[in-house]
């Protein structure tokens, strides 16, 4: 069996597990973790990334194991590592992405033209204005104003009765306008 020249070399052909570095630190995480795991939980809604929330807190835990100098307040160094971890993804999340089994894209349905948009209001306005006055304020009060029947007769001071009938026979005369037969 040779002897390596140099003792750097002799770890690095064999290298020990890096949580045997600190067996303080495997202990305290086997110990602890289930609690730091929920306190992880309670910061995100997906458990997932709550393992990994915590993976990277204990990671730089880890790292500043040996300048940590009072080690009975470890649960509170973990959970500020994993609060600023959290608040570092928030920050730097600019879209958030999720795999779903549908995409939300709309499926083939064109778009309506806006030409023929423009065509069918133009047919509609014209279609109204035939309408005698009162009938018109009423349709334009009720469906373009998009006000009720009630406000509809207070702005016009009538009955809610002569809205209902003044309406209905407008309406009735828009759905007989030659104009408007496309839109039927």
């Amino acid at each position: 069996m040779t002897t390596p020249v140099c003792a750097t070399a002799s770890r690095a052909a064999s290298p020990k597990p890096s949580y045997l570095s600190y067996p303080s630190f495997s202990s305290y995480v086997r110990a602890r973790g289930p609690v730091l795991l929920r306190t992880a939980r309670s910061l995100t809604a997906n458990p997932c990334d709550a393992e990994d929330l915590l993976q990277t807190a204990l990671t730089k835990t880890y790292v500043a194991w040996e300048r940590i100098e009072d080690h009975r307040a470890l649960d509170g160094y973990v959970r500020r590592a994993l609060l600023n971890t959290r608040t570092s993804q928030w920050r730097k999340r600019k879209v958030d992405e999720f795999a779903c089994d549908e995409l939300p894209e709309p499926s083939g349905v064109p778009s309506p033209d806006p030409a023929e948009q423009q065509v069918l209001h133009d047919a509609m306005w014209r279609a109204v204005m035939k309408l005698p006055d009162r009938q018109r304020a009423m349709v334009v009060l009720r469906y373009y104003e998009d006000l009720s029947e009630a406000q509809t007769a207070e702005v016009l001071g009538v009955s809610v009765g002569t809205v209902k009938s003044a309406v209905s026979r407008a309406l009735g005369k828009l759905r007989e306008d030659p104009e408007l037969a496309p839109v039927r």
